[in-house]
């Protein structure tokens, strides 16, 4: 049951990064595709409809991993206070970015919430990329599941560790490109004629570095920690993982010649589950791991809730999930086909 509630944790939160990435990759090229006023409300159309209802995964992947693994998410919500902190002023700026954007439209406004949407979209993705790197790497856990660290140290990812050193701060730029490309993929599947275009020339220039850092991130992550191998080669079918990841790596390239619009858009999610589903699988069965002494470590065993209460938990869980499923589904069904530039202030959804 444990490693059940385990699969469904990753699968939300991989759900998350799908639906609300695309939202903050298109605030990070949000300046830099749309050279214009009208443009960048074409952009903002894009995930008008979609934004508020895609960071619902982000309270239910919380939710659930509060219910599932309680330990694990008070020792990490009380160890990552700060950087906790720092992602929810900005999940808050960007909010108020969009909504404010359409309501509060004169003389210097319209470019102090592009610049806000812009710069907290950017540092969201680093900060999201360096809390896994994070997980990956361990924290300096006690024999009682507690742990604090700093914003930062020595930069580097041993002894007396910070939340941000080489190799987190590494994995957040890798995000931060990930992310971006991601944000790219749906404008060019949203947009039409010159913004699809730039969204093509970025979305090409993108895929070379989001390559080279998930070479550099894969490199650097088996150089530091060894025991990430562990479970592959325990269990050899779990290959498929980055498999996956580098066959939608190579179809976002594939199709964004072929000119298939959607496609280049499921491309990037399937390299993006092909990623998260790899850490996950070479984490198990530790869901914070431990930089100090391997046994303190947080498992699925030791972090868990009740048996009886998990399996309960299930089925409200399949009902409540069905209905966000549902609901995803048909926003995204409503609101389909290419967001037109001298409709998009009838567009933004609010």
């Amino acid at each position: 049951m444990a490693t059940i509630w385990f699969c469904l944790v990753a699968l939300m939160l991989a759900g998350y990064v799908i639906l609300d990435g695309y939202d903050i990759g298109v605030g990070v090229l949000h300046l830099w595709i749309a050279r214009d006023d009208a443009s960048r409300r074409t952009l903002v159309a894009t995930i008008g409809p979609f934004w508020d209802g895609n960071e619902v995964w982000l309270l239910a992947a919380g939710g659930t991993l509060y219910f599932a693994f309680p330990l694990l998410y008070a020792s990490g919500f009380s160890g990552f206070y700060l950087p906790l902190m720092m992602v929810l002023w900005l999940l808050i700026i960007r909010g108020v970015a969009l909504e404010f954007r359409s309501h509060v439209s004169a003389g210097v406004w319209p470019p102090f919430w592009d610049a806000g949407f812009s710069l907290a979209s950017v540092l969201l993705a680093i900060f999201y990329g360096a809390a896994l790197g994070n997980v990956v790497r361990g924290v300096p856990l006690d024999a009682n599941g507690r742990f604090f660290e700093p914003l930062w140290t020595n930069l580097q990812p041993y002894g007396q560790t910070g939340i941000l050193d080489w190799y987190t701060v590494l994995i957040g730029i890798a995000a931060l490109a990930a992310l971006s490309l991601h944000g790219a993929a749906w404008l060019i599947y949203k947009t039409d004629g010159e913004l699809r275009q730039r969204s093509l020339r970025t979305s090409s220039l993108l895929w070379w570095v989001v390559a080279l850092l998930t070479v550099l991130v894969t490199a650097a992550s088996f150089e530091l920690l060894p025991r990430l191998l562990q479970n592959f080669r325990a269990w050899p079918w779990g290959f498929i993982f980055p498999v996956l990841a580098l066959a939608g790596l190579l179809g976002v390239k594939w199709f964004l010649r072929a000119g298939a619009d959607f496609l280049v858009f499921a491309a990037s999610c399937v390299y993006l589950v092909g990623m998260l589903t790899s850490v996950t699988f070479s984490l198990y069965p530790s869901v914070l791991p431990s930089s100090t002494t391997p046994s303190f470590a947080l498992t699925i065993s030791n972090a868990k809730a009740a048996d009886y209460g998990l399996e309960i938990g299930l089925i409200w869980w399949i009902l409540g999930m069905a209905l966000a499923t549902g609901y995803t589904i048909f926003t995204h069904r409503s609101f389909s086909g290419k967001v037109q530039t001298d409709r998009a202030g009838q567009n933004e959804g609010y």
